[in-house]
């Protein structure tokens, strides 16, 4: 297969880590910067250019579009769905996923377990927001944050009153979400390739810290899950539309609550704490979708 990985670094770890797979099996694998991509829009034969030349006779692309660049990215990837290259991810499942609220949302009317959650423009709404989350200790997010920022623990409903406010003075939207005491600053990150949780870590925040994710000093072991955590990883992938995601999730006295669904995980902390492969069952993924195309296609 000729696979592009579109990806602003080549040197980070989950890209090198993917060519690598790639090869390893066979593939011709290209690393495409997906900013320095440009497109021809047309009817007749759309196409994406990249250095003075066209891509073309692509069988799949991996998309790593950081959340920065996600209006851009999508939008390159469209161009590839058009030309009828299959997308790891669709364009329209990623826009899905990086929309907090429109993810939160969907996995709601899918009847998945989430934190409480409340979400307010006017700025008349704070006590009432307060209240319907159950009260401090409470959390307040970015709608637009990763990897832990823009994420604040308010302890008293006070404090929440003036983080909230803070966030509204700088016309950002927000997300207000109960606390899970019971969680203890641990959560749970399931990798689900396809129809298959193929490796499951848990998160833990470092000391003062109420936060689990890696990038922020939190440590990370293998942890078996439950049936019910797996199905949830599953529907919760499924009703985004994904075939490739990082399902984060928080052990509750009610049964596992979705955090958050990464349509472009990183492979770093997953195959560090696991020693699994997970690239490679990437690309073992993209071959059986591309045998799959190619009997559907010989059938008919």
């Amino acid at each position: 297969m000729k696979i592009a990985i579109l990806s602003r670094n080549s040197s980070l770890y989950s890209t090198r880590r993917l060519v690598e797979a790639g090869k390893a099996r066979g593939h011709e694998i290209e690393v495409i910067d997906t900013l320095k991509c440009y497109m021809d829009i047309t009817s007749t034969k759309p196409m994406v250019h990249y250095q003075d030349r066209a891509l073309e006779d692509f069988d799949a692309i991996i998309p790593r579009i950081g959340a920065s660049i996600t209006f851009y990215g999508t939008a390159v990837i469209r161009q590839f769905e058009m030309m009828g290259v299959f997308s790891l991810n669709e364009s329209v499942a990623i826009a899905r996923a990086r929309d907090k609220l429109r993810s939160l949302q969907i996995l709601s009317r899918k009847g998945l377990g989430l934190p409480v959650t409340g979400f307010a423009h006017s700025t008349k709404m704070t006590q009432e927001l307060i209240k319907l989350v159950g009260g401090a200790p409470l959390v307040v997010k970015l709608l637009e944050g990763t990897q832990g920022k823009g994420v604040v623990l308010a302890e008293t409903n006070s404090a929440a009153e003036s983080v909230i406010d803070a966030f509204r003075e700088m016309d950002a939207n927000i997300l207000v979400q109960e606390f899970i005491k019971e969680a203890r600053g641990s959560d749970i990150r399931c990798f689900v390739v396809g129809d298959e949780v193929v490796a499951t870590m848990m998160r833990t925040a470092k000391a003062g810290e109420f936060r689990s994710n890696l990038h922020r000093g939190g440590t990370a072991k293998v942890v078996e899950i439950t049936k019910e955590e797996r199905q949830a990883a599953l529907d919760a992938t499924k009703a985004l539309g994904l075939n490739l995601a990082g399902v984060d999730m928080l052990r509750s006295e009610r049964g596992p609550l979705i955090m958050e669904v990464n349509s472009s995980p990183g492979l770093n902390g997953i195959e560090t704490a696991t020693g699994k492969d997970v690239a490679g069952m990437i690309i073992e993924y993209l071959e059986r979708i591309d045998k799959n195309s190619t009997e559907t296609k010989g059938n008919g």
